[in-house]
């Protein structure tokens, strides 16, 4: 009898990847299948930071790697904090990973008890609820409407705030909305935190460069949250790194030594040609990135354009990431090519199946209402994708 654990029987599969590998499938199988499900920059990694990998090749670092990060990235990862978020770590606070998804799941092993409470502000990443889970902690979804902009207001954060609260995380810029939160909001949600000495904020900070019109505030910057604060970050997004998996933490001193001594047990240190990448990536300044930013920026303009002009699709122009997230619970309850939409599954699954165009419901971001749509697509697959799903659906 081929039995697996509890743990790994009740684990749900990433909504993201369960949806890119369908898409590969279909596109194995010779379907003309344009992804737009993947958070993934669609450029090269930029020159100077794979000229710095070769160098690091060549100066023959191939030994095992501090588990926490080299001192070098640490410190570059210091005054990047410094220089781009007005924060003040000192490289004890930092601990690199191999991602910041291990990132996330190194302080949620760290801080969370069974049966402790983690707040998740929706709409989330979908990794988060499943992270939370295999800590054995509860997570407790707070919701958002499209009306109210996807953001939470002070009175559902404090209604749902217990003392068995530990954790609360962050996301802006928001994976899948693309709402960034104001300082000004953040200092609301402060105040009340003030009175929840026990409870700690992961602010999970990886599309802080991608923003468009907004200005990304750290949470950490708050009156009397630097020391309750696990900020976030990473190089995927913002430097097109997501194959070279760094991620890294800035947290009090006590939270990073656990998280170190959990990933000791665990992966160790990332690797190692992309840690020394990373120290040329974070040292070198955010205008050597701007010109994909601003793609970004030139292909949402063009999305929402496009797709706003769907019949029965409703839309938020979001501030940051590259997603939209559009409510297309029109469309629940009618038949499309002699199918019943019943929810956002079922909708993602027939585009997907009769538009050729991934996707990801937005079930697996606590919205059951919504599609994520991601534009880190060229400006012709973006512009073919729409006019797929367009044709689709006014055939019905």
């Amino acid at each position: 009898m081929n039995k697996l654990s509890e743990r790994i029987e009740n684990l749900p599969a990433s909504a993201t990847l369960a949806m890119a590998s369908k898409a590969r499938e279909l596109k194995n199988s010779g379907v003309d299948v344009i992804s737009l499900s993947l958070g993934e920059p669609d450029f090269n990694t930029p020159d100077f930071i794979k000229e710095a990998a070769i160098k690091a090749i060549e100066q023959n670092y191939h030994s095992y790697p501090p588990v926490d990060g080299y001192i070098e990235l640490k410190k570059a990862i210091c005054e990047k904090f410094k220089r781009d978020n007005s924060l003040n770590y000192e490289p004890s606070q930092i601990v690199v990973s191999t991602g910041a998804k291990q990132s996330i799941a190194n302080v949620c092993m760290a801080l969370l008890n069974k049966g402790d409470e983690v707040l998740l502000p929706a709409p989330y990443w979908v990794s988060y609820s499943a992270i939370v889970s295999l800590s054995e902690a509860k997570f407790k979804i707070i919701p958002t409407t499209m009306e109210n902009g996807f953001k939470i207001t002070p009175a559902q954060l404090k209604s749902e705030l217990t003392s068995r609260t530990r954790l609360i995380m962050f996301n802006s810029p928001n994976n899948p909305s693309g709402i960034v939160y104001s300082e000004k909001e953040l200092n609301e949600f402060a105040k009340i935190l003030e009175d929840y000495p026990s409870t700690y904020i992961l602010s999970d900070e990886i599309y802080e460069h991608i923003i468009y019109g907004e200005k990304h505030f750290s949470f950490a910057n708050l009156p009397n949250m630097f020391g309750r604060t696990i900020t976030v970050n990473g190089l995927a997004k913002a430097f097109s790194m997501t194959g070279w998996r760094i991620g890294y933490i800035g947290a009090p001193e006590f939270i990073a030594k656990a998280c170190n001594k959990f990933q000791g047990q665990i992966t160790s240190g990332a690797n190692c040609i992309a840690q020394r990448s990373a120290i040329t990536a974070l040292t070198a300044p955010v205008s050597k990135i701007k010109y994909m930013i601003d793609e970004f920026n030139s292909r949402k303009e063009l999305i929402f354009d496009l797709i706003s002009k769907i019949h029965g699709f409703k839309l938020l122009k979001p501030s940051g990431a590259f997603y939209l997230f559009p409510d297309i619970s029109f469309y629940f309850g009618k038949e499309i090519r002699g199918k019943i939409i019943n929810d956002a599954n079922d909708f993602a699954m027939i585009i997907l199946e009769e538009a050729n165009v991934a996707t990801v419901s937005g079930d697996s971001f606590g919205n059951k209402n919504c599609l994520r749509i991601s534009y880190a697509a060229s400006k012709e697959e973006i512009i073919e994708a729409v006019s797929r799903i367009k044709n689709l659906l006014s055939k019905n």
